[in-house]
């Protein structure tokens, strides 16, 4: 099924399963503050098998993303991934930028048919990104990576956080994205969780800019441009576009590499599930909604009240509520979350205020 026929009130386009938080690195910006060791309530592999033949009841080709912490701290993944294949899923991987990555096992996952795996760099240079990824060697082994999964036919998708200690690296990673020959750059703009919580954000008139930037950048570029906890980027879009053309034709956003054009945001077209069983709308959106090991997934992520509040833009406080754009937006339900408690405020990274709305705006806490 092509994903702007999706029904995201019955299926997700995007469901992560969080395999396991351990990772070998201590990354600054880590949502799940992984570390050396496997959680005891992890998951089984039986019961993971059995998340994926839950999975396959929300329909043909359900994406599905296998997560961390490092998912091949876990000697199953592979064994994961060919299960998922074989139950007609779509299956990624997001593994770490470490040793354990070796062409060998990149392609192993390829010939289990793997669609894509997803790396993440977050500098323009092994300084600068060894320096955030707190690990001497790490850009060296992600690029190695990279280059042995384009080796192995698979494609490849380049993650990079958004903050203030990276937001000038963002032109040199550009590059390096197209020398890696990756078919998507996600632009992840940084939710105060987890690790996360002691880096400082970028402004929200800085957050402008750069989506002003990237929509240039998505005219020209070899790859898609997707953000991620960043769904206003589509209004910026929008609204260049409408600029350019001296009128209102560009109504759904730019698409995103992916075959997306509405937005995709927490609870809406996505779901996370937790190293534990736990489902959450999303895995900056700590707010669980049923756990899989006591109630099914397809029912908690079409009929759990966190999940079908957060579908419904008319729901939305605020300045998110009163914008025009909340249909192709909605704001961060994450950001919101993270900053207000409540998931339904207002996205305080946007900087666009509606035309007449008077209301109370988010706290600006946010900097450069």
């Amino acid at each position: 099924m092509q994903p702007k026929h999706i029904d995201t009130d019955e299926r997700p386009f995007v469901l992560i399963w969080e395999v396991t938080q351990a990772c070998d690195l201590a990354c600054k910006h880590c949502r799940a503050e992984a570390q050396p060791r496997r959680h005891p309530d992890e998951l089984t592999t039986e019961e993971g098998k059995q998340l994926l033949d839950e999975a396959r009841r929300f329909g043909d080709g359900q994406l599905v993303v296998l997560s961390g912490g490092d998912p091949l701290y876990r000697d199953d993944t592979l064994e994961l991934v060919e299960y998922g294949v074989d139950r007609g899923l779509r299956m990624t991987l997001t593994p770490s930028g470490t040793t354990s990555l070796t062409a060998d096992r990149i392609q192993a996952l390829a010939n289990a048919g793997l669609r894509r795996m997803a790396l993440s760099i977050d500098g323009g240079s092994a300084e600068t990104h060894d320096a955030f990824r707190k690990e001497t060697g790490s850009f060296e082994q992600t690029v190695t990576a990279a280059r042995a999964a384009r080796e192995a036919g698979l494609p490849l998708q380049v993650n990079t956080t958004v903050c203030a200690e990276t937001v000038d690296e963002l032109p040199e990673i550009r590059e390096l994205v197209a020398d890696l020959g990756a078919v998507l750059w996600s632009v992840f703009f940084l939710v105060p969780v987890g690790r996360g919580q002691v880096l400082d954000p970028i402004s929200p008139d800085r957050a402008e800019r750069v989506m002003e930037w990237l929509t240039s950048v998505s005219s020209e570029a070899p790859f898609g441009i997707k953000t991620t906890e960043a769904p206003h980027y589509r209004r910026v879009a929008i609204q260049q576009q409408r600029s350019a053309t001296g009128g209102d034709e560009a109504r759904d956003g730019p698409p995103d590499g992916i075959g997306r054009r509405t937005g995709i945001t927490a609870g809406d077209g996505f779901a996370f599930v937790s190293h534990t069983g736990n489902v959450y709308p999303s895995g900056f959106l700590p707010e669980a909604a049923g756990n899989v090991r006591e109630r099914d997934l397809v029912d908690i992520y079409r009929e759990s009240p966190l999940f079908e509040d957060l579908r419904d833009p008319d729901a939305l406080r605020g300045k998110c509520g009163a914008c025009e754009y909340r249909q192709v937006c909605g704001g961060s339900r994450s950001r919101a979350y993270a900053y207000t408690g409540d998931p339904l405020a207002s996205d305080p990274l946007c900087a666009y205020v509606p035309d007449g709305y008077d209301g109370p705006l988010p706290e600006q806490s946010l900097s450069d």
